[in-house]
């Protein structure tokens, strides 16, 4: 870790060359100064000194650091400030400003449907980018991991058109939440085609772009899906979760059978039984029976925020749009399966 102490100010840097994460704190600079010490021993130290202490922070210059609170005193080995490596070099194309509230809904309503396949590396992350619709500028996230698709769009905040589009990587999607939490302010967003930076009050996370690219998402959005079924979204979903209890692990597979007024839900499982729930839905339709993977549905309508869930089919072979209602700011296309 990189601690640099000026103008009464400790700044704390972090790195493991793909994320960088610089954080402040008040402190009384007797003399400014920066080093190296090791994170993790400089951690565990403050972690257990009581709550309220006191610390200061006195460099001998040979290569060690004294850490003394209260009557614990520490001899830490340190390294030279130009040893710490920077990987934030270099400059942003673009910057501007988004409500936490609006980033966290961009990163949580997408998150689920990031790849963890190594291969497709290109997957691993949320694809963000501006685009035009219907005239107004939005800002657009987008994740798939081949079976199932999320995106959902926002306004575009002033400064994003034209940004180049980018694909932020798993790990600093879980920290960019992890420092979302206690942000009140807006939150300023630097990025250029390969690197991000994201700016919460004192925290300053900087991160690595994945360098790849993401592929054509619109081409599996269906648009001529003529079959609508709308249902109860918690009905629907705890029906979905007790049928898929005797469906083994590696298919996961829950048939729904489409008729007027209502929807048949099954699964059979060769092991352990067979299991059927029927509920009302709204559906009129021709008839029409499609499979699913039970976890993909669940994970889907708890992203929902509405009591409904609308979907969109086409046949037993085609994908399914799924939403709240037409026309939804979030948008999701699920894969069927063979039942």
């Amino acid at each position: 870790m990189l601690i640099d102490a000026r103008d009464g100010v400790l700044t704390l840097k972090a790195t493991d060359l793909d994320l960088e994460i610089t954080e402040k704190a008040p402190a009384d600079v007797g003399q400014a100064g920066a080093t190296t010490l090791p994170a993790h021993t400089l951690y565990d130290i403050v972690r257990k000194l009581p709550e309220g202490a006191q610390v200061s922070l006195d460099e001998t210059g040979d290569g060690q650091l004294t850490l003394r609170s209260g009557r614990s005193r520490f001899n830490l080995s340190t390294l030279p400030e130009s040893d710490f490596p920077d990987v934030t070099s270099g400059e942003f194309s673009h910057r501007f400003h988004v409500p936490p509230a609006d980033l966290k809904r961009l990163i949580e309503k997408t998150q689920f449907a990031i790849s963890s396949e190594e291969t497709r590396y290109y997957l691993n992350g949320i694809y963000f980018h501006a685009m035009e619709v219907e005239g107004q500028m939005m800002l657009r996230a987008v994740a798939t991991d081949g079976h199932r698709l999320a995106r959902l769009e926002l306004p575009a905040p002033e400064g994003a058109a034209g940004m180049p589009g980018v694909i932020l990587p798993r790990k600093a999607v879980q920290e960019v939440l992890r420092l979302i939490e206690d942000v009140q302010t807006d939150v300023q967003v630097e990025l250029s085609a390969n690197k991000m930076r994201f700016s919460f009050g004192e925290a300053l996370l900087t991160t690595k772009l994945i360098d790849g690219t993401f592929p054509d998402y619109a081409r599996v959005i269906p648009a001529g899906n003529d079959k609508r079924l709308t249902v109860e979204r918690d009905v629907f979903a705890r029906a979905v979760d007790r049928v898929s209890t005797i469906s083994s692990e590696r298919g996961r597979a829950v048939k729904l059978a489409l008729t007027e007024g209502k929807l048949v839900l099954s699964v059979t499982n060769p092991d352990q039984g067979s299991a059927v729930e029927e509920i009302e839905a709204d559906y009129d339709g021709a008839p029409l029976d499609v499979g699913f993977n039970a976890r993909y549905l669940l994970d889907i309508t708890q992203q929902l925020d509405s009591d409904t869930a609308l979907f969109k089919l086409a046949d037993p072979g085609s994908p399914t749009l799924i939403q709240d209602r037409d026309g939804a700011s979030a948008l999701y296309v699920l894969m069927p399966m063979r039942v």
